[in-house]
């Protein structure tokens, strides 16, 4: 590993090299604020990736990618007299000594459900207490969003008194979201029965009213299920992930031996292709 000093070169390299390609290269040149923000995403699942993938070198070159991005806006900052690196470290280095005082100062903690709680507690006292419990969380994807919101409710108080009483909510929140698919697939039974209310205004406010009811029981469903995992210390962000690589390594496999088996999946019965399913789970696939 290298010393504090070589560290500290890295990055004032890096800076250099920023500095230079910002302004000689015509690409660079030309980028803004807005327009690096989608790589910036893009960057940022990559990473996430490679950390699900567990590979390190793998880590280590888009932890380098976001990196870039950070000193990229940082150069544009500078270049507005807005902010500069110098400025971006001071802003996280500050927060840090101000929301760790069981380390820069005199406050006690015993566990990390402790400092996560004076985290949160300290986040709603900065810029004079006019931050929210759940500010930081509106631009996140959906699911992290809903994961975030929930543990930033927690770090005040509001949650279950003990985790198994999630399920009576998620039992209740699956049936509603049953009732409403239920409702609306008896408004399309009785339009496929009833000509005159099929071709009626009526039918068509009833559909949607109904489908947004579904739609409104989904998330709460979703919702619900998300705050079950967090209870039981499972990130359903990294769950669903998992699951998602889980089904394309097994749809992948079902695809070769299709196309070995010189078979269009188009003309297979389900049967067929859950036999070939189940080998893949059978290879642990």
């Amino acid at each position: 590993m290298h010393t504090r000093e070589e560290k500290l070169q890295a990055f004032g390299r890096l800076l250099d090299i920023m500095d230079k390609v910002r302004e000689g290269c015509p690409w660079d040149r030309k980028q803004t604020f807005e327009s690096l923000r989608p790589q910036t995403v893009e960057e940022v699942y990559e990473l996430s990736g490679a950390i699900m993938d567990g590979k390190r070198e793998e880590i280590c070159k888009e932890l380098g990618d976001v990196l870039l991005h950070v000193v990229f806006y940082a150069r544009l900052g500078q270049e507005e007299n807005a902010f500069d690196a110098a400025d971006v470290c001071d802003r996280i280095s500050d927060k840090l000594v101000y929301r760790h005082p069981h380390i820069f100062s005199d406050v006690h903690v015993d566990t990390a459900e402790d400092v996560s709680r004076n985290w949160e507690m300290l986040k709603t006292k900065e810029k004079g207490g006019n931050k929210t419990v759940l500010e930081g969380t509106k631009g996140l994807p959906t699911l992290l969003k809903a994961y975030r919101m929930q543990d930033k409710a927690r770090g005040v108080g509001f949650d279950w008194e003990v985790r198994e009483q999630v399920w009576d909510k998620v039992v209740e929140e699956l049936g509603e979201y049953r009732d409403e698919l239920d409702a609306a697939a008896a408004i399309e039974a009785r339009a496929a029965s009833d000509e005159a209310y099929k071709a009626s205004e009526q039918y068509a406010a009833d559909k949607e009213d109904a489908m947004k009811r579904a739609e409104g029981e989904c998330g709460d469903f979703l919702f619900s299920v998300i705050n079950a995992a967090r209870l039981y210390k499972i990130n359903p962000d990294n769950a669903l992930e998992r699951t998602c690589e889980k089904f394309r390594r097994r749809f992948t496999y079902l695809e070769e031996h299709t196309i070995r088996k010189g078979l269009d999946l188009h003309d297979m019965t389900l049967a067929q292709m859950d036999a070939i399913w189940d080998e893949a789970k059978a290879k642990g696939l």
